[in-house]
């Protein structure tokens, strides 16, 4: 019985490389539909693959501060309404290493007063850039801290990261 389903395997198989397709389709259609899918189906994902979005590092360096102008500073108040706070831009270089711009990039650091007091309590996360090209480019971001945390201002650990393609919103 063996010595029988190997001839009519072998068969079947002859048959396939001679070009009778027909015994081995009508005897095996459900094989293959699904090969032919599972082909198609990797042709369409090769062919039809999204371009890949990474979280791209971007280094910042010469980071620094200032006070507002006055017409930014007006009516500057920090996040709990308590009271009254100092406006600063926060001024440096952002270095992309990548030949592709970076978008939404999130700057992150630390800040503290002039007692090593943390100006953002458990908030690293300072602000963003919209867009940072290849090479090395400038950016700035309003910061509010309380006035009641002295002069002059530590900024800490800055770095910035993003994407490699636009994020939708």
């Amino acid at each position: 019985m063996e010595n029988k389903n190997r001839l009519a395997l072998l068969g079947n198989y002859l048959a396939l490389a001679m070009g009778n397709y027909t015994g081995f389709i009508t005897q095996y259609p459900r094989l293959i539909k699904v090969i032919f899918t599972s082909c198609l189906i990797g042709v369409l994902s090769w062919v039809f693959t999204p371009s890949a979005v990474a979280l791209t590092q971007i280094k910042l360096f010469d980071v620094s501060y200032q006070d507002c102008p006055a017409e930014v500073a007006k009516g500057a108040v920090i996040s709990s309404g308590s009271g009254a706070a100092n406006c600063f831009i926060v001024t440096g270089k952002a270095q992309n290493g990548t030949n592709k711009t970076v978008y939404d990039a999130d700057i992150f650091g630390r800040i503290y007063d002039a007692n090593n007091d943390s100006v953002m309590q458990n908030r690293t996360r300072i602000g963003g850039i919209a867009e940072v090209p290849p090479g090395i480019s400038d950016f700035e971001i309003r910061i509010s801290v309380p006035a009641s945390q002295p002069l002059p201002l530590q900024l800490k650990q800055f770095k910035a990261a993003g994407f490699s393609g636009q994020v939708r919103r």
